[in-house]
């Protein structure tokens, strides 16, 4: 059966620039580390998605409609349907007193956002800092391999898997996330993960709209989405310990990198 718009799909891609063939982005763990862009505890895999519903490039989105499921195919994505051409007026002068004001010691090659635009520093030279905010892939024409694994047809799925997609915590499992579907209202009780999650709140709004859209604009019957945090006391306190261990041992993972960061940071 041909996919088509709205249809909840996971799709395995890897992603080259056709000028060098060189992968810049792919949800195959073992192209990730032969082109040496593996990133750690990322989680590979097929990457759940609705075809269109914006969360693929343009192009790449028009392109999987129709498809069907264990299809392959090599899409090429020129620049308009992809990252854009490359824009002069995106390359801007900054003066160094702008980065003093803030405490940042600029070098060649460091990416920083302004206003919510993500910038490369190109050069530095007297006392003015080269920026480039176009997006790095922008102008070049790229090619995708994609793989269409599996059509996503159970509503309960259908929001995990938007909350696998969407929500920025990469140790919460969606298996413990409880799903309930109430009259015309999806009810989202999260994993004990998230609800003591160090992310910041914008982000988990954001996460949980993305979330709900998605789901109230493709899933018949569905008007609106309710996420709630549950507190149970336990009937043993030993229980309860292991629990929050559980939760705390997740949440601190990653801070021998932020602390490792910091201490490069101090350093240059």
């Amino acid at each position: 059966m041909a996919v088509k718009e709205g249809d909840f799909i996971k799709l395995e891609f890897t992603g080259r620039t056709k000028e060098t063939g060189d992968v810049f982005d792919t949800t195959i763990e073992e192209v990730a580390e032969e082109a040496g862009i593996k990133v750690d505890k990322k989680a590979y895999g097929p990457i759940p998605v609705i075809v269109g519903g914006g969360h693929l490039l343009k192009g790449l989105d028009e392109s999987v409609a129709g498809m069907e499921e264990g299809e392959k195919k090599t899409v090429e994505l020129t620049p308009e349907n992809a990252f854009g051409e490359r824009d002069s007026k995106l390359i801007q002068l900054v003066p160094m007193k702008e980065f003093k004001k803030q405490g940042i010691t600029p070098y060649v090659g460091m990416t920083l956002t302004v206003e919510n635009h993500n910038g490369r520093i190109l050069n530095i030279s007297g006392g003015r800092v080269r920026v480039d905010f176009n997006h790095e892939l922008a102008g070049k024409t790229l090619e995708y391999d994609v793989e269409l694994k599996e059509i996503t047809t159970d509503d309960l799925e259908k929001v995990k898997s938007m909350i696998k997609l969407h929500y920025p915590n990469p140790n919460l499992d969606v298996s413990k996330t409880e799903i309930t579907f109430e009259d015309g209202k999806v009810i989202i009780s999260m994993d004990e993960v998230a609800k003591f999650d160090n992310q910041p709140y914008m982000d988990i709004t954001f996460a949980r709209f993305r979330i709900s859209k998605d789901i109230w604009e493709n899933i018949e019957g569905v008007e609106k989405v309710e996420f709630t945090d549950i507190f149970e006391k336990k009937s043993e306190d030993e229980a309860t310990e292991n629990e929050s261990e559980e939760v705390i041992e997740k949440l601190t993972e990653d801070i021998p990198e932020v602390l490792k960061d910091s201490e490069e940071t101090r350093e240059e």
